[in-house]
């Protein structure tokens, strides 16, 4: 069974994208939202969530495509399924011409729900943390 694709947008109340992109793109930024640790070595991004002295756990993520203010998309490096991906990207509105952050991401059926709500909580983290 395929995964399937789930496309989020949130309204951002930032003004200039590239300080957004210092926390979508970077390590300190990452941490900031996205998990407890991030750490960039040679393009592949590991990402713990927990105490490392304590319960934890740890996930990569290969970086496939980084443009600067604009996207950033990896994909799991244990990842089955070649087109499955996560994107973090910053655009703008249609309707109020205001950034946003657009994500992409894929889950199984079933497991849509949850992810949306992964997501959403993460964004209330950057919200909480940078005021966007």
């Amino acid at each position: 069974m395929r995964k399937q694709r789930l496309s989020l947008e949130y309204p951002l109340t930032a003004r200039k994208p590239d300080l957004l992109w210092q926390l979508i793109s970077t390590d300190h930024g990452m941490e900031r939202w996205l998990a407890d640790r991030v750490v960039e070595e040679n393009e592949v991004l590991h990402l713990t969530w927990g105490e490392p002295w304590g319960e934890h756990h740890t996930m990569h993520a290969r970086i496939v495509e980084r443009e600067k203010n604009s996207h950033l998309r990896l994909q799991w490096v244990d990842e089955e399924e070649p087109e499955a991906y996560w994107e973090i990207r910053i655009g703008q509105s249609e309707l109020t011409e205001e950034l946003c952050l657009c994500v992409v991401d894929y889950a199984m059926a079933e497991d849509l729900d949850d992810l949306h709500d992964l997501w959403d909580g993460n964004l209330d983290r950057l919200h909480q943390s940078s005021g966007f």
